[in-house]
């Protein structure tokens, strides 16, 4: 199992490649081999002072560009990633360990946004309102808010850029990008792709480091306008927290606890795939993964086996470009992976039985944060796997009776992203439409796309990503009244 060495890789600040202050650097490590496959830049306060006054001037020159003339950066942008494609693809595939086949999606996402959102921004229209008593004209126009800051999460590196710099470009905002020191390989190699392209000055900075020198400088700095991200809950709320040293408009897809519903009148196969495809697609860290599936009584039993046999099949590797068999990579890190087994012991100890897994494959590198996808039967809410967000390839699988009682099970969360039932029955689908807590409720099927709003309720977020609607984290409305005369 051969690795690739991507060599050194510069913050990218004030349209400039530059080394860190303190010249520190940090270790890329391949989650399938345990090898460091790379070094970045690391980022103290000084480099984060510095994008900071970069991003202001950056705004400052952005904003008063014509959309026309930012939309020929931004698919000029588009344009240079897809050259790099491959090299952004592999790089990904050995900084998190996802499948080279996986990889396409973070590239689609990116290179749409930063095709998909100038379009979306040239469709917006300034709002008329009426004046009741004929005095006056009055309509709503938007502007840039300003400076904004994007963390990401380190599951979808690309993708997560996509999120954030297309609504961000468009609307006028220059933006700081700080991507996880997990992952942040191919968000530095897209930081020498804008160097490349003498992308303007400033309008986008990237880089990365301890969060007491670069998170928490930005989050408490007053220069941005806008802090969004992807990430954990618990790190959300430690954002808007940190975020009061000045008024900020803030974007969160935070945690989820996604409910998978199977009724007994739900076509069976493609239930039982996407079940499949939600837990174990990029080894179960997604945040809209099946966090807890739920399958109506009478047909648990033979869901249950037939899950079991199709996730015996999964061919588990590293998923390069030359291994496209390969289904599920490893776990992103050796926490995360030693994590699952605290949940599976947890639910173990609570009634759940192993159906599958729960083993470190003993063929795969020893140094790799290894694990079989794992399937748990009897799963209940006091377990860790169905009241937190699993983040991993272990699957819980509980019996269900009535609509009541699903709902309810479905509701008992304090997460609100995702959800997913199937069934063929109309009623049930207007109900759990109305009442499930989730953002998203996808009924028999599953789709995600750039022009399809992703956001979340509760503890899952605020605002959204992708489609117009993430256009209003960077926007601010000013209303304007003229008299007539």
């Amino acid at each position: 199992m051969k690795t690739q060495n991507f060599g050194y890789k510069k913050l990218y600040i004030n349209g400039q490649l530059i080394d860190g202050v303190d010249g520190k650097k940090i270790d890329v490590i391949c989650p399938a081999t345990g090898e460091v496959i790379a070094q970045v830049a690391q980022a103290n306060k000084t480099d984060t002072e510095l994008a900071l006054i970069a991003a202001q001037k950056g705004f400052k020159y952005w904003s008063k560009l014509s959309l026309t003339e930012r939309t020929e950066w931004m698919l000029k942008l588009r344009s240079a990633i897809l050259e790099k494609e491959e090299e952004l693809r592999t790089a990904m595939v050995h900084e998190m360990g996802k499948t080279y086949a996986g990889s396409l999606e973070d590239i689609q996402r990116l290179t749409e946004a930063l095709e998909w959102y100038p379009n979306a921004m040239k469709n917006l229209r300034d709002e008329q309102i009426p004046d009741y008593d004929n005095t006056h004209t009055h309509k709503i126009i938007v502007k840039p808010a300003g400076v904004s800051v994007a963390y990401l999460a380190w599951n979808f590196p690309l993708l997560n850029v996509g999120y954030k710099i297309g609504p961000a470009l468009a609307s006028g905002c220059s933006i700081i990008i700080k991507p996880s020191e997990l992952s942040p390989l191919s968000t530095y190699m897209v930081g020498e792709i804008l160097h490349a392209i003498n992308f303007p000055a400033g309008v986008v900075n990237i880089l990365s480091g301890p969060v007491s020198d670069v998170a928490t400088v930005l989050t408490t700095s007053t220069i941005p306008a806008v802090l969004t991200m992807i990430g954990s809950t618990a790190t959300g709320k430690r954002v808007i927290a940190d975020s009061t040293t000045s008024i900020k408009k803030l974007g969160m897809e935070l945690g989820g606890n996604a409910p998978f519903i199977v009724f007994e009148d739900a076509d069976f196969d493609i239930a039982l795939n996407l079940a499949i495809g939600l837990k174990f697609g990029n080894t179960g860290q997604i945040c809209v993964a099946a966090n807890r599936i739920y399958v109506h009584k009478n047909i648990y039993d033979k869901f249950l086996k037939a899950y079991v046999k199709k996730v015996s099949e999964l061919k588990i590797g590293f998923g390069t470009k030359e291994n496209p068999e390969v289904f599920m990579g490893p776990v992103a890190s050796r926490k995360d992976r030693d994590r699952m087994f605290d949940i599976i012991n947890d639910a173990v100890s609570k009634g759940g039985k192993v159906e599958y897994g729960n083993k470190i494959p003993d063929y795969l590198p020893e140094k790799g944060n290894w694990i079989e996808p794992t399937v748990i039967s009897g799963a209940t809410h006091d377990m860790t796997l169905f009241n937190k967000e699993t983040f991993g390839p272990v699957a819980g699988l509980m019996p269900f009776d009535t609509d009541d009682e699903v709902l309810e099970l479905a509701n008992d969360t304090e997460y609100g992203l995702a959800s997913y039932i199937f069934t063929n029955n109309h009623k049930r689908i207007e109900r759990f439409t109305e009442e499930l807590e989730f953002g998203e409720i996808q009924i028999n099927g599953v789709k995600y796309a750039i022009y399809l709003p992703h956001g979340g309720i509760k503890n899952s977020g605020i605002g959204h990503d992708c489609s117009h609607l993430a256009l209003d984290d960077y926007l601010v409305k000013k209303r304007v009244s003229t008299a007539i005369i």
